[in-house]
């Protein structure tokens, strides 16, 4: 009795295994077979997904909405999503060369509104000259779309306000991402992905018609055909020679199976996915582009690197030098210039540019300002390449007897970039949107206590080259002011939204480092600096900013009214950002600034301006050969 009880309930046991078994086999086969024959009812694809206000998904979720409305009035529907998909490529056309603004001072007030960004936030501005924009539409075996200009127009602002968008964005990657593109090797494979994904789109509406037997098979003979060249290559040269045929067959099929009423559950699906999957990899790769670029700005090259450290091996090699002209360091009578700078070729090519053009050399001094780590490499660098009859002073930052100790650090002059917004769509009143503006970091207030011998000083920013005799500075009648500087009216006070303190001008203009004459004489007097520690520490107090969005409010209101105008013909800025500069410009002017992310140092410095620094530089040092150094 009890083995036939064992023996019934094992029977029992394996039935219910084997029908679990079964019912797993069918819905294994039903739940395929219901996502083939379109019966997930819209499904979409997981993709990433960015939520715009002018988004195809809109028109998306607007077929979703019509599934009661006729097929045709669909058909037609999707047809118009389709139609957004055609690129829309800018294309360089003609270059105003006349509207550079900001090398000259404007006398109109701008109305546009500056967004003002930290050094943090990478990259910069969008060309000085005004791009014309073109639209082009290709249709199907070469016939031309027809647009009305209305439309037309509307494609070029979009397209201008994309490039626009990515400048606010990105900054200067976008500029030089334009001007140095490469054509695409995989043109054609995109092109047939495109086709692929449009033509699966179509097909299983297609083969639901009895009486397109013949289209069905042309589509699908052309989709295998399309996904065997793909599998086969992934550029253009790997492309079969009678390729372009084969787009012929495949355009002339899809546009016979637009005519016809679809599924647009399937399309939807279709063609969700190849959004998702595109914008997902424009993303990507976008932000992996500015990375790298960001990337290349930021980090030393490993030549200058290998620079600093035989430099400075080299100097605990050597026997000491005496110093003979140290009594010109503290000699007001002299004509005294200060760099601040942690670069040894960027400082040689100031210094070199200002001596080779001064018509007495021998009354030139050059203190250049530097950390501990570049401090003994700069000082041998000098020993190695004196500068015809100017006395050169090298001084560690970190080791001077200052009065506040915490700001013996190092600080460069801080980069800021400001973007401007504005709703004007009009293409002809568009000019540059973004400028990269210098300003004094913190180590410029020392100067008065570092150099408390001297009444005037000219400071220079590492990235200037110098063109013309500078001794006419020290002629100047500043008028009571204590900063002599450039500026431009092209970003004014008020312009400035994060500039959030009352009582200002917000007419005035805005003034760059680079090229300063420096009363210190008068900066003591007006306590300058004890100004810029009040400003700082108040705004410090607030917080919800940036130290560097906070030293540049603090440096702006300090030397408000204490600022007077050099001559524009002194310095044009804009070499580290600007590809549309004038060239007669350039050469007239008394000092080259490059501001911006493009140093001319690096190797994605603008080519057409490299040359202007590349003459100052001494390359017949053996070191600069051994760290193959090749600026």
């Amino acid at each position: 009795m009890k083995g036939g009880g064992g023996g019934g309930g094992g029977k029992r046991r394996w039935r219910v295994l084997v029908v679990g078994v079964l019912v797993l086999i069918i819905l294994s086969t039903l739940v395929p077979l219901a996502f083939l024959l379109g019966l997930h009812n819209g499904f979409h694809s997981p993709g990433f997904v960015t939520v715009q206000p002018s988004s195809p998904f809109d028109s998306f979720n607007r077929i979703n909405a019509t599934k009661h409305h006729p097929q045709r009035d669909l058909s037609v529907r999707v047809d118009e999503v389709l139609h957004r998909f055609n690129p829309v490529l800018p294309k360089k056309s003609d270059i105003n060369l006349d509207s550079r603004d900001m090398n000259r001072t404007s006398t109109t007030d701008s109305k546009k509104r500056g967004l003002p960004v930290s050094p943090a936030v990478v990259a910069i501005p969008s060309p000085a000259k005004k791009t014309k924009t073109k639209a082009s539409y290709k249709g199907v075996q070469g016939k031309t779309v027809n647009a009305s200009h209305k439309g037309v127009q509307g494609a070029i602002v979009n397209a201008d306000e994309t490039q626009r968008t990515c400048q606010l964005k990105y900054g200067s990657y976008c500029l030089w991402r334009e001007e140095n593109k490469e054509p695409l090797r995989d043109a054609k494979v995109k092109h047939m992905k495109d086709l692929l994904f449009v033509a699966r789109a179509y097909y299983p509406s297609i083969a639901k018609m009895p009486s397109q037997s013949k289209l069905t098979r042309d589509m699908k003979q052309n989709i295998q055909e399309f996904e065997r060249i793909l599998s086969e290559g992934s550029a253009d040269a790997d492309l079969p020679p009678q390729v372009d045929k084969k787009f012929q067959k495949m355009e002339a099929v899809i546009s016979k199976a637009k005519s016809f009423p679809v599924d647009c559950n399937n399309v939807d699906k279709k063609l969700r996915q190849i959004l998702d999957l595109t914008d997902d990899e424009a993303s990507f790769h976008m932000k992996q582009s500015v990375f790298l670029y960001q990337l290349a700005v930021q980090t030393m090259p490993k030549s200058l690197h290998c620079l600093s450290m035989r430099l400075t091996v080299e100097y605990f090699k050597s026997a000491p030098v005496e110093i003979e002209d140290s009594e010109k360091f503290s000699d007001p009578s002299l004509l005294h210039f200060v760099i601040i700078s942690d670069n040894i070729l960027a400082s040689s090519v100031v210094i070199n540019s200002t001596a080779l053009h001064a018509r007495e050399s021998k009354n030139f001094v050059f203190h250049v300002l530097t950390d501990e780590q570049n401090y003994f490499a700069m000082k041998q660098w000098f020993i190695r390449n004196p500068c015809k009859q100017a006395a050169i002073q090298v001084l560690n930052i970190e080791k001077l007897e200052l009065d506040n100790s915490d700001t013996k650090k190092l600080y460069l002059p801080a980069e800021f970039r400001v973007s401007f917004t504005s709703g004007d769509n009009n293409l002809a009143s568009q000019g540059n949107r973004t400028y990269y503006l210098s300003i004094f970091s913190q180590t410029h207030y020392l100067l008065p206590e570092i150099f408390h011998k001297l009444k005037k000083v000219v400071v220079l920013d590492h990235d200037v080259v110098v063109q013309r005799d500078l001794s006419p500075l020290w002629e100047l009648d500043m008028e009571g002011k204590v900063n002599g500087a450039l500026k431009s009216c092209s970003v004014r006070l008020g312009q400035l939204k994060s500039l959030k303190r009352e009582g200002f001008d917000t007419n005035a203009c805005l003034w760059m480092s680079g090229l300063n004459v420096i009363d210190l004489a008068r900066w003591r007097e007006l306590g300058v600096s004890e100004s810029y520690l009040k400003f700082y520490k108040q705004q410090m107090s607030g917080g919800g900013e940036s130290r560097e969005a906070i030293a540049l409010q603090a440096t702006l209101l300090t030397f408000q009214d204490k600022v007077y105008a050099l001559d524009d013909k002194w310095a044009v800025s804009g070499l580290g950002y600007d590809y549309y500069i004038n060239t007669q410009t350039i050469k007239n002017a008394a000092t080259l600034h490059y501001n911006g992310n493009m140093k001319p140092w690096l190797e994605l410095g603008i080519p057409q301006y490299k040359s202007y620094w590349r003459k100052n530089l001494n390359r017949e040092d053996r070191f600069l050969s051994d760290c193959n150094v090749n600026p």
